[in-house]
């Protein structure tokens, strides 16, 4: 009876497979699914499955919904997620193809994922996806026709998950906050350089990710997911972070920073891995070799998932108030780690365009050799975590972002006088071109002091000690990298309101130099220590003017003050 009961299975898995294959599997193996035929496919799985359900997440630019597709056999609302993003470079569509064939193959059991839910953004920039063509991933092998990086308004949505710029970044934070993963992966395809490799990855970053946590998916997790795809035939090796260049000389460990989509994911403490195919491989191997890495990231989670949640929530201990934080990170080269590089020759010929030596690797001379992969950062700035943020209600879109990333906020029942600590914005730089649609801040310097300060009734006071403190780290201080300052949501305290008149001014001026020993005194050792100030009645008028009580404190105030 038992024969005969897995008879009949294996006939069921069999012409399930039949019935449900994917628009890829029954072209040439170069041609990936369109739009439409994707969408088709996963609401016949939904009708035809019940472990197989779809949910609508917020829209694409465009106004189309973002939609999540889940398996989950045992209809167990807790059980841990993995949450698998695809399409957010459409030109990169190995993923979308993948994932189609995983979910078909869990929903119709050809592989399993006990106690596990899957959750998988089907296409995440339709709008990309639906700009379908031939020639704009000019470096890369396959499919004929693919999708386009931007989406509707341009914008490329792996660098929007701090500013939340589109509407596609603002319904991913809204999936990942519902699903909260145990593990994430964004699929795509790399750039760069050649070698044999089929298949890179670029981890989380350790340092990021903290000392526990970090070590634990570095040297322990990722490692085993990649011996087992190795074993399927699939050669891997980190993200080769090098453009223009050969790789012998060895390459960077690449530093996800929260405006992408694993950096993002890390400041809730989720480990996750960019998956990055080779351009130049075959989009068959490509498609096989993400499935590949998807099933095993799969098969390691559903054997230790409650280590992977133990490590996730002992990582927290490592952010709380009174600790060190790093906000900013600098590639450690004296550390690195000597790997077996799979390569290829590198030389240089002359180009048939410019008569100038160009670059070419020779795949008639592939090699084995030992490279330096540079996997260690070191912090460059730190803050000590305080216990408490307060965000003045004025400052609508923070207290928005903060919400929609399930932050805890108290309101401030009544006005009140607090000491605070305060930042006001000593020097920072500006691109010159504008980036992502901002013209985005770097190298910020702060002055604090401590100061009492009145807070209203309505105002909000956040704490730090909660899931999402390095959230809270990496947008409020406005030194660090991906911060909502150097975003330009605070560009309005960079700018004066109040001036004066010169003519009336003048004689204001020169009372308070008459009354105010001490601003003379400053004033005068000013005009010494400074010959051109010395010169300048116009300047000597301004400075005036910014020593005194005329002159507005407001001018570079950073409006949230931080509680020690």
């Amino acid at each position: 009876m038992k024969k005969l009961t897995l008879f009949f299975l294996l006939q069921h898995i069999f012409f399930s497979a039949q019935n449900f294959k994917t628009p890829y599997e029954k072209g040439n193996g170069n041609q990936t699914v369109t739009y439409e035929e994707m969408v088709s496919f996963y609401n016949d799985l939904e009708q035809n499955f019940e472990d197989i359900s779809i949910e609508n997440f917020g829209t694409d630019d465009n106004g189309e919904p973002i939609k999540v597709v889940v398996f989950n056999p045992s209809k167990n609302k807790n059980n841990p997620v993995i949450l698998i993003n695809n399409g957010i470079h459409p030109g990169e569509p190995d993923g979308i193809d993948a994932t189609m064939m995983l979910m078909r193959d869990l929903a119709t059991g050809k592989v399993s994922a006990k106690n596990l839910k899957i959750a998988v953004i089907q296409a995440y920039n339709i709008s990309g996806m639906l700009r379908r063509g031939k020639f704009s991933r000019a470096n890369q092998n396959g499919p004929e026709e693919y999708g386009f990086r931007g989406n509707a308004r341009n914008y490329d949505l792996n660098r929007d998950f701090i500013k939340n710029d589109s509407e596609n970044a603002k319904a991913f934070q809204q999936i990942f906050q519902h699903f909260k993963p145990i593990y994430f992966i964004d699929n795509h395809v790399s750039n760069g350089a050649d070698y044999q490799y089929l298949f890179t990855y670029i981890s989380t970053n350790k340092q990021r990710l903290g000392t526990n946590l970090g070590n634990y998916f570095n040297d322990k997790m990722q490692p085993e997911i990649l011996q087992n795809i190795e074993k399927k035939g699939v050669l891997t090796t980190p993200y080769v972070n090098i453009h223009g260049d050969s790789p012998d000389e060895g390459f960077p460990a690449f530093m996800d920073s929260p405006r992408y989509a694993t950096g993002y994911t890390t400041l809730f403490n989720t480990m996750g891995t960019v998956a990055e195919t080779h351009m130049l491989k075959p989009y068959n191997e490509r498609v096989r070799a993400t499935y590949e890495y998807m099933l095993s990231s799969i098969n390691y989670a559903q054997k230790n998932a409650k280590e992977i949640q133990k490590k996730m929530a002992d990582g927290l201990a490592e952010y709380q108030p009174g600790m060190t934080y790093a906000l900013q990170w600098k590639l450690d080269e004296t550390k690195y780690q000597l790997i077996d590089f799979k390569g290829y020759e590198a030389g240089k010929k002359t180009s048939g365009v410019s008569g100038k030596a160009r670059l070419y690797y020779d795949r008639t001379k592939p090699f084995t050799r030992k490279v330096k992969f540079f996997n260690e950062y070191k912090a460059t700035k730190s803050v000590i975590i305080p216990r408490y943020y307060v965000i003045p209600k004025s400052e609508n879109k923070v207290i928005e972002y903060l919400t929609r990333n399930r932050i805890a906020m108290k309101e401030i029942e009544q006005d009140s006088t607090v000491s605070v600590e305060l930042y006001r914005i000593a020097d920072y730089k500006t691109v010159k071109n504008p980036y992502e649609g901002h013209y985005l801040h770097y190298e910020t310097k702060i002055k604090s002091e401590f100061k009492n300060v009145n807070v209203r009734k309505g105002d909000f006071l956040v704490s730090t000690k909660q899931e999402g403190a390095k959230y809270l780290l990496e947008t409020l201080e406005p030194e660090a990298t991906d911060s909502f300052f150097n975003w330009n949501f605070f560009d309005a305290i960079l700018g004066q309101k109040e001036y004066f008149s010169d003519y009336v001014f003048e004689d204001t001026a020169a009372e308070l130099l008459k009354n105010n020993q001490v601003l003379r005194t400053a004033f005068e050792l000013e005009k010494i220590s400074n010959p051109e100030f010395a010169k300048d009645g116009n300047a000597q008028l301004e400075w005036i003017y910014r020593n005194s009580e005329y002159y507005e404190g407001s001018v570079g105030l950073y409006p949230i003050f931080r509680i020690k």
